[in-house]
């Protein structure tokens, strides 16, 4: 247990800002486990479940008014606690890894310090909501400008949180660092500006490591 949450050994996370290029890298590493005939579940925040999916589409939506900040993290973690219930810890329990796309330290980096919520309060949330820890967490660290370089032009319509301005962020990338600092027995921060596929082998090497250590 760390601070009353249960580390789960084959619970992968992907983090990081914008166009660091998660998509690719949760997929080469899923294709490593399968290599080697372990079960993948791969999924993403917020989302992962039919109801959690409908409560992404109300936080995301840019048509909708404007949630306050506080809004916008309980609706994060209404979506997580399904998430968890209903697709993660089953396929934990039955030996699967689980590979996610987003996870509890997003809302640390975008409604912590991007939205300047008390960081105490999302720990509560996270306690009593989730209750789980990933065992290994692969930041993928990318400056601003480049992320917005990569995404110009792939997002038609972007979403509500990606109309945020640079400043919003830079603090979301500084809140990643701050948690990769503070948690770096999980955290492996990946540099993501080489090309995708370098990005994606230094991650799959990085779980090798990782899943040798706990062997």
């Amino acid at each position: 247990m760390a601070s009353g949450l249960t580390i789960e050994p084959r619970l992968i996370t992907l983090e990081g800002g914008e166009g660091v290029g998660k998509s690719t890298v949760l997929s080469a590493l899923r294709d490593a486990l399968l290599a080697d005939d372990c079960e993948v579940v791969s999924t993403r925040e917020p989302g992962g479940t039919p109801l959690a999916e409908r409560i992404r589409e109300m936080l995301l939506d840019p048509s909708h008014e404007a949630a306050s900040p506080e809004t916008e993290l309980l609706l994060m973690f209404a979506s997580r606690a399904q998430h968890v219930s209903e697709r993660i810890l089953p396929a934990l329990r039955r030996g699967a890894w689980v590979i996610s796309d987003r996870f509890t330290d997003s809302s640390h980096a975008y409604q912590g310090a991007g939205r300047g919520l008390d960081g105490a309060f999302i720990d509560e949330l996270e306690r009593r909501a989730v209750g789980i820890q990933p065992g290994l967490t692969l930041l993928l660290d990318l400056g601003i400008a480049h992320g917005r370089e990569r995404t110009r032009g792939r997002d038609l319509l972007p979403d509500r949180i990606e109309r945020e301005r640079d400043e919003f962020f830079e603090r979301v990338r500084g809140g990643f660092l701050a948690r990769a600092a503070e948690h770096p027995q999980r955290f492996r921060v990946i540099d993501a500006s080489p090309a995708a596929d370098v990005v994606a082998a230094t991650a799959v090497a990085a779980l090798t490591r990782y899943r040798q250590g706990i062997a």
